[in-house]
């Protein structure tokens, strides 16, 4: 039998170029979030409909993701980015077309909205390759020690991209393409970055592809996999993902509702105040992301532990915020503690099963994260209309009961602390003899 080896290094290249291929996603999809209602008001489309869009979109994502999680196992990792890319592009691109037809009145809006949405569900149906597949990439190159901190980072192109995506989309609405004018930049962008992954991202064959690796194991079957509930390693981590994103999905969808009625402002002139509302929770976030879990060294364990905690305390203080500025604060710290929470199942599932099954666990974490946008947004919109601190004491409810899970649970208590199989003891072991430490 090969001897193990230590896993391969990331290079930091590598990893810029797999950030940016999550950034312009992230940017591409919050600003077009972010022109989305003056698009619906401009061709007419009723409110729900224009929150709809992305319905189909987000169940094909959940749907399409383990798929592609084990078609870069077969194909690579890099196939699936480049395939990722070109089904956003196109999804940019079809979109942009509508709207310049939606906006000039050639169709009916009901005919448009038909057409948004499934210009849209490209991206579900295609551009959700790109994501299981980078954060494979990610896993497979770095050292367990290093792992919650690699997939901190890459988390932080999402939470970058809530930033940039709503400051950039704005430029790009010019007099003679108007509200479309975003789509098509965006997926000049992403078209632009499938020639740099193309070109410079190294091209190394997935584990399962091509003859087992040293120290690597051939992945099994499909149909020979324990389903991803039933696996004891994963489910753990499928649970507490779903819930903890769906309670960020419920809050972020009524922040601009209670920002309005709390400033009692037109919608229009509330706008730039659900803005800074936002950028402060965006920032919130990528200081837990690219600072907090770094300077500290916080393990997974210890992410599920204090990120609820604290995201279940600031929405109790949104909940019963007397005036606007709390509720920026109460967003902020929600997004702090979702920022500390996200990569620690993420981290927590990825070192939880072997090198081969990374895109597995991927994959599932991709789904769970597409399904949380399915129902909550709804959810949310429907209990505030009803009792305004609703959505945020349910959501400190879920928190709670979330953190006596991670405090309970085995698995997710132990997120992280010892290696998944015997191979990566060995390892790791490896590892602390290279670094000089001991070798335990």
């Amino acid at each position: 039998m090969s001897s193990p080896t230590l896993p391969p290094t990331l290079p930091r290249r590598a990893f810029a170029i797999l950030f940016t291929v999550s950034l312009i996603q992230a940017v591409g999809n919050t600003g077009m979030q972010s022109v989305l209602p003056a698009i619906g008001r401009e061709i007419g489309m009723a409110d729900p409909l224009v929150a709809a869009i992305f319905s189909l979109s987000a169940i094909l994502w959940a749907v399409t993701s383990p798929f592609w999680a084990r078609q870069s196992d077969i194909r690579g990792r890099k196939p699936m980015m480049l395939l990722g890319l070109i089904g956003f592009a196109i999804s940019m691109f079809a979109c942009g077309i509508v709207v310049s037809i939606g906006v000039r009145h050639i169709l009916a809006p009901t005919i448009i909205f038909v057409l948004f949405l499934f210009s849209r569900a490209l991206f579900g149906l295609i551009g959700a390759a790109a994501n299981p597949a980078t954060q494979a990439y990610v896993a497979e190159r770095t050292r367990r020690q290093d792992r919650t901190q690699a997939m901190a980072s890459l988390a932080g192109a999402f939470g970058l991209g809530t930033i940039l995506g709503p400051a950039i989309a704005p430029i790009f609405v010019q007099p003679v393409i108007g509200l479309a004018g975003p789509m098509f930049a965006f997926a000049v962008a992403a078209a632009s970055m499938l020639f740099v992954v193309w070109r410079y991202l190294p091209d190394e064959k997935a584990s399962g592809a091509g003859p087992p690796q040293a120290g690597r194991v051939t992945p099994a079957p499909a149909d020979k996999e324990p389903g991803l509930w039933t696996d004891k390693r994963l489910a753990p981590f499928l649970i507490y993902g779903f819930l903890i994103a769906s309670c960020q999905t419920v809050q972020g969808q009524t922040l601009g509702f209670m920002i309005i009625d709390k400033l009692a402002l037109p919608p229009m002139e509330a706008q730039g105040f659900t803005a800074v509302a936002m950028m402060a929770g965006a920032i919130a976030g990528l200081l837990a992301q690219w600072g907090l879990i770094a300077m500290f060294k916080m393990r997974p364990s210890a992410l599920l532990q204090w990120g609820v905690a604290i995201a279940a305390g600031a929405n109790l203080l949104t909940a019963f915020a007397p005036n606007y500025w709390t509720v920026v604060v109460g967003f902020a710290f929600s997004s702090l503690g979702y920022g500390l929470s996200r990569p620690g199942f993420t981290a927590g599932a990825s070192l939880s099963v072997r090198g081969d099954e990374q895109a597995r666990a991927a994959g599932a974490i991709a789904a769970v994260n597409g399904s949380s946008v399915i129902v909550a947004p709804v959810l949310g919109v429907i209990l505030y209309e009803r009792v305004h601190a609703a959505p945020f004491l349910m959501n400190m409810v879920i928190l709670l009961a979330l953190l006596a899970y991670a405090l309970r649970n085995n698995v997710l208590r132990n997120a992280g602390e010892g290696p998944a199989t015997e191979e990566d003891s060995t390892n790791a072991m490896l590892e602390r003899n290279e670094e000089g430490g001991p070798a335990v």
